[in-house]
């Protein structure tokens, strides 16, 4: 069994999205991932990774820390310390994993494979070309297999290749008993949130249909959940850990999400998702993977492949124009309407017939 560094350096979502590769890696051999300590947890949670490193790299991570000459010295020097038999550089369309290998030939790291526009010259044993050797417009889960799979690591015959993470404890703990629906307002770009107000208005139409709501966020999210949440949803804003949070996504009927760490999260423990996307990023790369999804926004807004982390459009039309009450209609599409709908309530449909 051979040990093999598995990189991707950005954050929590796109760990959780290079878990089918991961995978394909584990099947064979032993997985050490490298990743920011934004993505550790996440990294923590995939099957197949044995051990995690973290390094805040200079050219992905964001906001980037300085380049200090110290700092790469030490990851050479992890790295070497661990002996790896290759490397697996998972990058997006728009990152080089050339700097990367360039630190990993220091290392001693004696066969290294990444997708790369850029001449790898020595860098790279096994070079894809992007746009040659695989389409750029396709799930970023299948680009990393592609990656993978160059560098000979499959995925087994009776793996689908969709995201999963480790077993999950049961939410009841968290939302007690019953079916819930999540609502998790926030995001890690301002471009891609949709309005607070949206948020909770959404809430109240759940609830007001029967649904139990709960809306979850990190520690620094608090006041948004606490105004999301109102009187009518349960606050779990800055409560839950990654895995807690994945046990309570795993309970949920739906959950309705931007485009964040979170939405790929529920994706990786079967949750459907009504997905509020901001074109910022393409869909078709970026959305919720092998689970049904809603997709709401208008993908073909000016921000388009912005890439922008502030909408430069005022107003931030794409996300702020989708209504409540739509994507209440995206969850009915999903999973029907609630036991208190007035599309299931037996007076409005006597009136009707």
């Amino acid at each position: 069994m051979n040990r093999v560094l598995v990189a991707r350096l950005d954050s929590l979502g796109d760990v959780l999205l290079a878990g089918p590769a991961v995978r394909a890696v584990a099947a064979r051999h032993r997985v050490t991932m490298l990743c920011s300590q934004q993505g550790a947890p996440a990294a923590g949670l995939l099957p197949g990774v044995a051990q995690v490193l973290t390094w805040q790299c200079p050219w992905i991570v964001n906001p980037s820390p300085a380049v200090r000459a110290e700092d790469l010295e030490d990851l050479v020097t992890r790295i070497g310390s661990h002996r790896f038999d290759e490397a697996v550089i998972l990058t997006s369309f728009h990152q080089s994993p050339l700097p990367l290998a360039l630190a990993l030939r220091l290392a001693g790291v004696p066969r290294v494979t990444g997708a790369s526009v850029d001449y790898a010259g020595s860098l790279l044993d096994i070079r894809l070309r992007p746009g040659e050797d695989f389409p750029e417009d396709e799930p970023e889960p299948v680009r990393a297999l592609t990656i993978a799979a160059a560098a000979g690591h499959r995925l087994p015959p009776d793996d689908e290749g969709h995201l999963a993470v480790r077993p999950t404890a049961e939410p009841a703990r968290w939302v007690g008993e019953g079916h819930y629906v999540v609502v998790h307002p926030g995001a890690s770009a301002a471009a891609r949130t949709w309005p607070a107000q949206n948020h909770g208005e959404l809430v109240s139409l759940l609830a007001a249909e029967g649904r139990k709501v709960v809306v979850t966020g990190g520690p620094g999210e608090t006041s948004l959940t606490a105004s999301v949440a109102g009187r009518a949803g349960l606050d779990l804003g800055g409560r839950l850990d990654l895995p807690q949070l994945a046990a309570v996504l795993a309970g949920a009927d739906a959950v309705v999400v931007g485009n964040t760490g979170p939405a790929h999260l529920a994706a990786a423990v079967g949750t459907p998702v009504v997905s509020l996307f901001s074109p910022v990023v393409p869909a078709v790369r970026w959305a919720p993977y092998g689970v049904p999804v809603e997709l709401l926004g208008d993908q073909d807004a000016p921000c388009r492949g912005s890439r922008a982390r502030e909408c430069p459009i005022p107003g931030h039309p794409c996300l702020s124009e989708v209504t409540a009450h739509q994507a209440l209609a995206a969850v009915h599409r999903l999973i029907g309407p609630g036991p208190r709908s007035p599309m299931t309530d037996p007076d409005s449909l006597a009136g009707a017939r």
